[in-house]
């Protein structure tokens, strides 16, 4: 009998917004969705942890921030005083760590600081806000962080040649794929192999089809996702709601069609505890 496919269905942004996060919650008490990772620098994180208590069975990770919103730390607020203490977003971002205008000791202050708000919590990975983790210049620290927090397992997010493929995508995906070159031999731990960064935001049905279809008997793979729902008293950045289709992504995850793709492919949802050692 051939070995079912282990998917992990991994939902980023938990405590984006709250409305984000309920969204998420409904598809982890659905059974739809396996992990999350959780945003630390969120102002009402103390609360949206208490709702992870209802959904034992989610694991759960920190999703390492330096493009959103502000700080925990004092020193990293200080750097970003050009942006009213708020980080930029990730191209400026990158831009400011790999000139050394900020330093890695300062990002792994603030990360630290983002794991430990985070460590009532169980935590099984570590992965990052639009994947900056995956600069070279981070991803040995993200491994040591793992290390030193005895978190198993952290992301290595992979180029996704879905077609059809715009100019951004293009670009996206060639920077991505040598990040992956340069990034993958450091990793000594087991790590699904990645699904969902050419459709980021905005998963459907057709593209999950075309993903599952390459997939191979046995191995394991985590599917990332931004499920959730949208509340516009709560969400008005127009760039993220062009980016997002929370609504759409939860929809998808709960839908019959898509446990129908599961049965034809023969996947089954799986957790970071059924990684093989």
């Amino acid at each position: 009998m051939t070995a079912p496919i282990q998917l992990i269905v991994n939902a980023d942004d938990y405590g984006y917004f709250p409305c984000v996060s309920r969204g998420i919650l409904e598809a982890a008490h659905a059974g739809s969705l396996t992990a999350t990772g959780i945003l630390a620098n969120n102002p009402d994180l103390t609360t949206q942890l208490k709702w992870l208590d209802a959904v034992p069975q989610l694991d759960l990770g920190v999703h390492l921030n330096l493009t959103f919103q502000q700080p925990l730390t004092a020193v990293m607020g200080e750097k970003l005083a050009r942006w009213k203490g708020c980080f930029p977003n990730a191209y400026l971002m990158s831009l400011l760590i790999l000139t050394g205008r900020i330093s890695v000791a300062t990002v792994r202050e603030e990360w630290c600081a983002q794991i430990e708000a985070c460590q009532s919590k169980k935590l099984v990975f570590l992965n990052s806000h639009e994947h900056i983790h995956m600069l070279p210049v981070l991803f040995p620290l993200v491994l040591e962080l793992a290390k030193v927090y005895n978190i198993p397992h952290v992301r290595l997010t992979q180029a996704e040649w879905l077609k059809p493929l715009t100019g951004a995508g293009l670009i996206r995906n060639t920077l991505m794929q040598a990040m992956q070159t340069f990034n993958q031999p450091r990793i000594k731990t087991p790590t699904p192999l990645f699904l969902g960064l050419s459709r980021s935001g905005r998963l459907d049905y057709d593209a999950l089809a075309l993903m599952f279809s390459t997939l191979k008997a046995g191995q394991s793979y985590e599917l990332m996702c931004h499920a959730g729902h949208f509340d516009a008293s709560e969400i008005t950045d127009p760039h993220l709601i062009a980016y997002h289709d929370w609504e759409a992504e939860l929809a998808l995850l709960q839908s019959p069609e898509l446990q129908d793709l599961y049965q034809r492919f023969n996947i089954r949802l799986s957790h970071y505890s059924h990684l093989p050692n």
